[in-house]
């Protein structure tokens, strides 16, 4: 039974929306005079047509409502329900009117007789191919409510990393951008205030005195240039990773950079790991995993890396040493998926391979930001001072010469 959007309007005037489930757009229509309201637009939402199709793909759910909405049909199914109740629950606890489209459209497309994962194809905005792979194998293996519950942990783990990361670089950026705006400020209009009192003095200005003058009216007469390069700048890096081989030299570049470099490393490899070890458990071929592996990782040089590995276990080669000739992935990770393929339980050393990269990804987060605070507050406390004491030493100076 397909789910149909609408809008309709009360003997009040008031517009109501909502999702309502009919056999036909006629039906629909009846059933919302049934209640007492008006019928002014209905629209077919299933994945199989056409305009619902287009519509759906520009709806999207956030990851923490994704994961919510895993999670409670794992429980529900778990629990023994059917998959048409499980959808019914689903719909009725969705708190967002684009959740409730979602499910609406899922159920009409599984109760036409698709299954679960074949109604996910039609809605590639809102569940990747990843939740899409592990959904068809659960069902295939029968064990659906088990892999859901695993891509829920997966999806959790991955929303509390995003945290942790923003979290980290947050502050760090908040600070760095009120020090350039205050030192912009400071000498672009408080620094030439400041310094007019000297202008007709006839002593010669301290050394440090010039300097400051002279970098103060040149950011005067060029804060516009830097504001335009700073948006070119921005621009042209969108434009440049907006093209695959651009982007893939900046990612390169970005995995040779010192301390950022193995942090991202580390992140694209908890990513594989984590997504490994579910697929593994859940039955789901080592070439189809990696294949799918892929498609979690953010940097191009990785995913090459990925790709070699897979032709080397396509020949016959095992993984952890396909993945170590590559030179890119962690020696750590390599050897736990070294041992869990000589005792069998490859999906349990993987997990662990996760755990391990996202507590490194942990520890060298908390490095970086414990260093890079103070550093950044220690580094504006030395221009301030190098200005005050510009300003101040003519000052001074004066002084010493009243004194005389």
């Amino acid at each position: 039974m397909p789910g149909f959007r609408y809008q309709a309007y009360s003997i009040e005037g008031h517009l109501h929306k909502g999702v309502l489930e009919a056999d036909s757009a006629r039906q629909a229509r009846s059933l919302l005079r049934d209640q007492g309201l008006t019928p002014y637009k209905v629209e077919v939402i299933a994945a199989n047509d056409p305009g619902g199709g287009r519509h759906f793909r520009a709806l999207w759910l956030s990851s923490g409502e994704l994961t919510r909405l895993t999670r409670s049909l794992a429980s529900l199914i778990e629990a023994g329900l059917t998959v048409e109740q499980a959808f019914n629950a689903l719909i009725e606890q969705a708190e967002a009117e684009r959740e409730r489209q979602v499910l609406a459209a899922l159920r009409g497309e599984v109760m036409a007789g698709s299954t679960i994962a074949k109604a996910l194809e039609g809605f590639p905005g809102v569940f990747p191919e990843l939740y899409r792979t592990l959904v068809a194998a659960g069902e295939s293996s029968g064990q659906l409510s088990r892999v859901l519950a695993k891509l829920a942990d997966y999806l959790e783990e991955r929303q509390a990393l995003r945290g942790r990361l923003a979290l980290a670089l947050v502050y760090p950026a908040i600070v760095t951008g009120v020090s350039l705006l205050v030192m912009g400020a400071l000498l672009v209009y408080v620094v030439p205030q400041v310094v007019q009192v000297y202008s007709h003095a006839k002593e010669a200005l301290p050394l440090l005195t010039r300097m400051l003058i002279a970098v103060s009216g040149f950011l005067q007469l060029t804060w516009p240039a830097w504001i335009a390069l700073a948006v070119a700048a921005g621009a042209g890096l969108k434009f440049a990773l907006s093209r695959p081989a651009s982007r893939a030299r900046i990612h390169r570049l970005l995995l040779d950079a010192p301390v950022a470099g193995k942090a991202l490393r580390h992140l694209d490899s908890a990513r594989l790991a984590a997504t490994l070890a579910i697929l593994v458990g859940s039955r789901v071929p080592i070439l189809a995993a990696l294949e799918a592996g892929e498609g979690v990782m953010t940097m191009i040089p990785m995913r090459e890396a990925l790709a070699s590995a897979a032709r080397g276990v396509r020949e016959g080669m095992p993984l952890a040493r396909s993945l170590a000739a590559t030179g890119v992935f962690p020696p750590v990770m390599v050897h736990l998926i070294g041992g869990g393929e000589a005792t069998g339980r490859l999906d349990e050393s993987l997990e662990r391979a996760a755990r391990q990269q996202q507590a490194d990804i942990s520890t060298r987060l908390a490095t970086a930001v414990a260093v890079f605070e103070p550093a950044l507050i220690v580094a504006m406390g030395v221009i301030v001072l190098v200005i005050v004491l510009a300003i101040l030493l003519p000052i001074f100076n004066l002084n010493q010469l009243v004194g005389r």
